[in-house]
């Protein structure tokens, strides 16, 4: 979709269309047991999904103690998805990231303030003109005290706004890699309109809300 952004009319259409279309997509929320992922040469993980995973990506690379961010897909119930099919809506599949982090450097609750101070946290299914249930906002949790701490901070922000927060918050089962192209995607294609309009600006939006959490304090 993002590259439909040359065309701003028809990028704006078919995101209606999309949003339309997903709609009638009921997304269920799992009830399964959260699967939890070991520490790797002492490097933790954690799973997001807050629009389009371009901009997520470059949000929590630039955060210290983070080691990378990957772009891809979870919170569906199909195998393999695709970038194609998650589009559609009907794989129940969120565009997310997976982020590689030293939990002696940032841990898993400033994640989470990472996570609500990026994005607009009251919009429905999206954010932005990105819209659909492949855009929708989830936090995923692998134990009962990372669910605790994502519903405390939930509720929390809710209470300060006096709005719904629309994160989602699902149990972690699969986390799937998107494709090659999508990887370091802002890195890699600064210039690309859909990047300047809307990636660089958000990132920008976080970086002047916490910009003591930023590694080479911002710069």
């Amino acid at each position: 979709m993002k590259n439909i952004f040359l065309l701003f009319g028809l990028f704006v259409l078919l995101s209606c269309k999309n949003d339309a279309q997903n709609k009638k997509q009921k997304v269920t929320i799992t009830d399964n047991e959260p699967v939890e992922v070991p520490l790797k040469n002492g490097k933790a993980r954690a799973y997001f999904a807050s629009g389009c995973f371009w901009c997520v990506e470059a949000i929590y690379e630039s955060v210290k103690g983070v080691e990378e961010s990957i772009s891809g897909y979870s919170g569906g119930h199909t195998s393999n998805p695709t970038y194609e099919a998650s589009n559609t809506g009907r794989t129940g599949h969120a565009e997310a990231v997976e982020i590689i982090y030293d939990p002696n450097i940032v841990s898993f609750e400033t994640l989470v303030d990472v996570y609500f101070a990026s994005q607009n946290v009251t919009q429905v299914n999206g954010q932005g003109n990105d819209r659909g249930s492949q855009y929708r906002s989830i936090i995923f949790y692998q134990n009962n005290t990372q669910k605790e701490v994502i519903l405390k901070k939930k509720k929390a922000l809710a209470d300060k706004l006096g709005k719904t927060i629309a994160a989602e918050v699902y149990p972690f089962q699969k986390f799937w890699v998107a494709e090659d192209y999508h990887q370091d995607y802002e890195k890699k294609h600064p210039n690309h309109p859909y990047i300047k309009a809307v990636s660089i600006p958000r990132l920008n939006r976080f970086k002047a809300k916490m910009p003591g959490v930023l590694k080479n304090n911002g710069h």
